[in-house]
């Protein structure tokens, strides 16, 4: 068992424990009741969301350097190319403005690559939360224990941390939204730690411009059916109009280079993503909802997901989902927390909650895991 599987193992367990502890309180308890159990009242609530953020930061940002942490492993190496003694000049060129010239600086004046790996656990899980409290300032231990036991959150707080850090970064913005001059430098400083943000900026703009659900939803189903005909049309659209290296790479290649992942008609993947579109239309066109955020949250996700399913058949896939996968948990529990349409909706965003937990665990623990080994076998 590798140190990646290690942690993993022990991050599920204790989400899923805490995880459990909050969805019971939200089971036995009328909304009023709760209400008044908040962060508002120094309960319970916020001072666990506080330990949760303090441990999970010091637990995945101390771990060990040498560690089989996949892409921690290229961000150690790069480091120790300026530690040994190629001096850092300012990269106006690089992959990614602020991530690489920042790590190239840190390497250059040898402040130690734990110590790096720990700043950015320090912002990953840090906007994370404080995003979670901003927008949901009455139930963040809730939201903030369903972003961790989203299904990519682990992944990349250790591996691909480069983009999960620039997620949260882009999360944190949007919690900021009637701030504009604070949400602009957020998203700025998001596009800088990976470029790739380039598509969830662009999909905010549509979204902030053009208020019509309706839309977004109409096209997310024409893409699956667009995905299902296997028309690699708007892939090739896609890989000639970005400027990333790397995201060129992920869009013009078809063939099993070494990657360990799935690609394909991803059916399993468009019922995972399908879920805060079908609570979306619920609570839209069912329940008449109306709010200005979450709408414009939910026609942003709609949208980045529609470019995943348009490129579902590359390499390395997941990179493009998650893209859309960060806003996930936000998205999915929003209407339940945020709007007042039923003294019931507590008790089906426990239900929400937990099932969206148990895909995390049944995919990590049987489909990657056990199930997949006696498949190997």
């Amino acid at each position: 068992m590798t140190d990646y599987q290690i942690y993993n193992y022990i991050y599920l367990f204790v989400v899923s424990f805490f995880t459990i502890c909050a969805v019971q309180r939200y089971k036995t308890q009328l909304v009023n009741n709760l209400r008044q159990d908040n962060i508002n009242n120094n309960n319970w609530g916020y001072p666990t969301a506080v330990i949760l953020l303090i441990g999970l930061t010091l637990a995945i940002g101390l771990r060990p350097e040498t560690g089989n942490f996949s892409d921690s492993l290229n961000y150690r190496n790069y480091y120790y190319t300026f530690y040994d003694g190629e001096p850092f000049t300012f990269d106006s060129n690089a992959d990614n403005l602020i991530f690489d010239n920042l790590l190239a600086w840190w390497g250059s004046v040898q402040l130690g690559i734990s110590n790096f790996f720990f700043l950015m656990s320090i912002l990953y899980f840090g906007c994370m939360f404080f995003a979670c409290k901003k927008l949901f300032p009455k139930d963040t231990l809730i939201a903030f224990l369903c972003y961790l036991g989203a299904f990519s959150t682990f992944s990349y707080s250790c591996n691909g941390f480069k983009s999960g850090v620039a997620a949260s970064l882009f999360l944190l913005a949007l919690s900021y939204y009637r701030k504009k001059f604070i949400c602009c430098a957020l998203v700025l400083i998001s596009w800088g730690f990976h470029h790739s943000m380039s598509l969830p900026i662009m999909a905010f703009i549509i979204s902030i411009i053009y208020r019509k659900p309706k839309i977004f939803f109409i096209g997310w189903i024409l893409c699956v059916i667009i995905a299902a005909l296997h028309i690699s049309f708007f892939q090739y659209l896609f890989a000639g109009l970005t400027s990333d290296k790397k995201g060129l790479e992920y869009l013009t290649s078809n063939s099993d280079n070494g990657w360990e992942g799935k690609s394909g008609f991803r059916l399993d993947f468009i019922l995972y993503s399908a879920m805060p579109m079908i609570v979306g239309y619920y609570a839209i066109f069912k329940k008449k909802i109306k709010s200005k955020m979450y709408t414009l949250l939910l026609q942003l996700y709609l949208a980045t997901n529609a470019v995943w399913v348009l490129c579902m058949y590359v390499e390395y896939n997941n990179r493009i989902a998650y893209l859309s996968w960060f806003l996930y948990p936000i998205v999915l529990i929003y209407p339940f927390v945020n709007t007042n349409w039923s003294k019931n909706r507590m008790k089906i965003l426990s239900k929400v909650v937990t099932y969206h937990l148990l895909f995390t665990l049944f995919m990590n623990l049987i489909y990657y895991g056990g199930l997949n080994q006696l498949i190997s076998i």
